[in-house]
C-alpha cells in the first residue's frame, strides 16, 4: 500500500463499531489468556513439546531429552516457562515427574497440532 494511501469513509456504522468495542472487552481476560499461550507456543522447541505431550499424553524431561535431541537442563528451562504460566502440569510418579498439558489449554491446542498434521501430510501427497 503507497504511504500517500489512507482509508476514507463516507460513512460510519456506529452501531458496528459500538458493538465491536463491546466485544473485544467483554473477551479482554480471554485474550490475554490466549495471547500469553501463543507468545509461549511461539517458541519452536516449546511448541514441539506441547505437540509430543499432545501426541502422547504425558512424557518426563529425559523422554523429551531424547527426542528433541536437547540437554535435560535446556528441556527444563521451556517446561518452567509453561508451567508457570498453567500450560502443562507434573504428576510425580517415584522421582520422576510426567508433564502433560493442562486440560483447560488442550482446545486452543488441539487444531493448531491438526494444522501441522495436515500440512505435513500434503507433503507426502
Amino acid at each position: 500500500m503507497d504511504k500517500n494511501q489512507s482509508c476514507i469513509r463516507v460513512l460510519a456504522d456506529e452501531v458496528q463499531i459500538q458493538q465491536c468495542k463491546e466485544d473485544l472487552q467483554e473477551n479482554e481476560a480471554s485474550f490475554g489468556k490466549l495471547s500469553g499461550i501463543l507468545n509461549l507456543a511461539g517458541n519452536e522447541v516449546r511448541l514441539k513439546i506441547l505437540y509430543l505431550l499432545e501426541q502422547e499424553g504425558q512424557l518426563c524431561p529425559c523422554d523429551l531429552s531424547d527426542i528433541l535431541n536437547m540437554s535435560i537442563p535446556a528441556i527444563s528451562q521451556h517446561i518452567r516457562k509453561m508451567k508457570d504460566r498453567d500450560i502443562i502440569t507434573g504428576k510425580r510418579s517415584g522421582q520422576t515427574i510426567f508433564y502433560s498439558i493442562n486440560e483447560e489449554h488442550l482446545g486452543l491446542l488441539k487444531p493448531l497440532f491438526q494444522e501441522v498434521k495436515v500440512n505435513e501430510q500434503s507433503k507426502t501427497i
